[in-house]
């Protein structure tokens, strides 16, 4: 029998987070009460209990003196403003796609919206999610119950639709798929956890290719009942809380059995029930053995390591211990359109790869990098968006809304009004280009992001570094950010500065573009400064370029040379000498 654990088994982000803050306040000699028992799992609780953390049932069962930690699950607004109330040290520990919810729910109530809530009404997620509007609140479970909602009143009433972060994706594929619908003025945001969905992804996957499906996690636990159900979809599952919970019987005749475990349950728990099930089911084969077996079973969703063994234009061919033969299209190694195969890796190269499609009566399996990248990606990118912490990535399209950003192999959304510092600014431009950004929104799919925060933020410090050090005369090499009729404003490091139509060229022009184009980076100086209106003139027209100091210097008195006559009067011709310099012939100098 083949043992195959998931890989996305165990603590997701949010709850290892709450854990880990919860130990660190105990071993800094902390009084610590947790609102609710901190996770899903009993042994977990058990052990907090041990090192003296209280779990108050809610506010008035907290003891006085001791520090709150709000679980991942978060809780409702009313919460936050009695412990306020009271004085208590507060940890907030809500998860942060918890959080996110809580301010939809809020843009809600300020937009006299229903909320409807895709979830358990009794989970305390949803509980803490319906406790930040103060409108009508629809909690539903499945599609039955939502198509039995009688709707609003008033058929003009928004709607604000999320999902319980560890909601069903399938259930909530038919919901949403419905509410667009139904219901043209719903607003639905897909809120589900990136973590839930991966993992849920990975359990469909697995039980497809198992005998059975051990599913662990506290029987209580949201995200474990619901992993518990898409695996039996496919085959027979099971969910035990301990390794004491095993019952050898369902292993009878089981030739492949696929084990996941739900976002609150510790490695620790993991690990045990693993151990028990190699010594009580395999007597004629360790667990390192099975662990290595399994390593030789591939399936969807599983990550690999694939040695390089041919490259070609469109694919390359990689060997990953199996008889099966890995592919890996050009298309799933890069999002670069126009980068070629043998650019980007050479055989003998190892890469790190997930299994797409597995063919088994042609003996081939699809792989992707950019899957893979993407899932690890999605994590740097969730505990950027909770901390604010500044990414950097590659500028991929441009569409009417704003642009697409790659990060860490993860699609970043920015809307065009958050791409660039002006309206009038091509965005377009940004194109292949990289920039830096911060994430402002991380739910299930919708991931968005802000450049002109990072920019602002960064123009902010060269101003002020600017008008300690600006001077008139000073040079500076700028970028022409916008033209008008007027003249051309530079951006000369976080200050734009006026070049006026007259600064521009020594001859007359109609319009700035005749000399320059939005984007070009040119070298100007400075003519005057007005530090309290925070004003800047700029000159671009060189001194040397000056036609009348040419003509001093090129044309002495005296000096023969042949002109173009440029136009005729009754008192003589005008000729050009230079560009913006015509001199007059007297009728009496041109006949004698």
């Amino acid at each position: 029998m083949e043992i195959l654990l998931a890989k996305t088994a165990g603590f997701c982000f949010g709850v290892d987070r709450a854990v880990k803050l919860t130990y660190r306040l105990v071993e800094e000699g902390r009084k610590v009460a947790t609102l609710g028992p901190l996770i899903h799992t009993h042994q977990c609780v058990a052990d907090l209990a041990a090192k003296g953390v209280v779990t108050a049932g809610g506010v008035d069962e907290l003891p006085p003196g001791y520090e709150v930690v709000i679980r991942s699950h978060g809780v409702p607004a009313s919460v936050y403003d009695r412990l306020a109330r009271q004085g208590q040290p507060v940890h907030d520990a809500t998860c942060p796609f918890g959080a996110k919810i809580h301010r939809i729910a809020k843009e809600a109530s300020e937009a006299g919206a229903t909320l409807l809530i895709a979830g358990d009404r009794t989970h305390p997620e949803v509980q803490g999610i319906a406790g930040h509007t103060a409108g009508e609140v629809f909690i539903f479970a499945d599609l039955a119950e939502l198509k039995a909602w009688s709707g609003p009143a008033n058929e003009q009433n928004a709607l604000f639709v999320v999902a319980q972060t560890t909601f069903q994706v399938t259930k909530w594929l038919e919901c949403s798929e419905f509410l667009k619908k139904a219901y043209t003025n719903a607003r639905v945001f897909d809120t589900i956890c990136s973590a839930t969905w991966a993992r849920q992804q990975e359990a469909e996957g697995l039980s497809q290719r198992c005998d059975l499906m051990v599913v662990i996690g506290g029987h209580h636990s949201s995200n474990t009942q619901k992993l518990a159900k898409v695996a039996a979809k496919h085959t027979r599952a099971v969910t035990v809380e301990t390794a004491d919970e095993l019952d050898p019987a369902w292993f009878q005749g089981v030739r492949t059995v696929g084990v996941t475990a739900g976002a609150s349950t510790p490695s620790s728990i993991i690990e045990e029930v693993l151990n028990k099930m190699s010594e009580e089911i395999r007597d004629d084969m360790s667990f390192e053995e099975m662990i290595e077996a399994s390593m030789k079973t591939v399936y969807v969703g599983k990550v690999v390591k694939g040695i390089v063994t041919s490259v070609q234009p469109n694919e390359i061919q990689v060997d990953i211990g199996t008889k099966h033969t890995g592919i890996v299209r050009l298309s799933e190694l890069t999002d670069d359109p126009s980068a070629k195969a043998e650019d980007l890796v050479k055989v003998g190269d190892e890469l790190d790869l997930v299994v797409e499609k597995v063919n088994d009566q042609e003996g081939v399996d699809y792989l992707s990098k950019k899957k893979l990248e993407s899932r690890k990606g999605m994590e740097e990118v969730a505990k950027a968006c909770e901390e604010g912490t500044v990414m950097e990535g590659v500028v991929s399209e441009a569409n009417k809304g704003g642009v697409v950003v790659l990060v860490k192999g993860v699609k970043v959304f920015v809307p065009r009004s958050q791409a660039t510092m002006r309206r009038d600014e091509d965005y377009t431009q940004l194109v292949k280009k990289e920039v830096k950004l911060v994430i402002t929104e991380c739910a299930g799919r919708k991931i968005v992001g802000s450049i002109n925060k990072v920019t602002a933020e960064e123009n902010a410090a060269k101003r002020e570094a600017f008008w300690q050090e600006v001077e008139v005369g000073k040079t500076y090499t700028g970028v022409v950010k916008s033209l008008t009729s007027y003249g051309a404003f530079v951006d000369i490091g976080g200050v734009d500065g006026l070049c006026h139509i007259s600064e521009l060229s020594w001859n007359r022009i109609k319009h700035p573009s005749e000399v320059l184009s939005v984007g070009d980076s040119i070298e100007v100086y400075v003519r005057d400064v007005d530090t309290e209106t925070q004003k800047v003139s700029l000159g671009y027209k060189k001194a040397e370029d000056n036609p009348w100091e040419k003509l001093k210097n090129e044309y002495p008195i005296g000096s023969t040379f042949t002109a173009p006559v440029v136009s005729i009067t009754k008192f003589g011709a005008f000729v050009r000498i230079l560009p913006g310099v015509d001199g007059l012939v007297n009728i009496s100098e041109i006949s004698t």
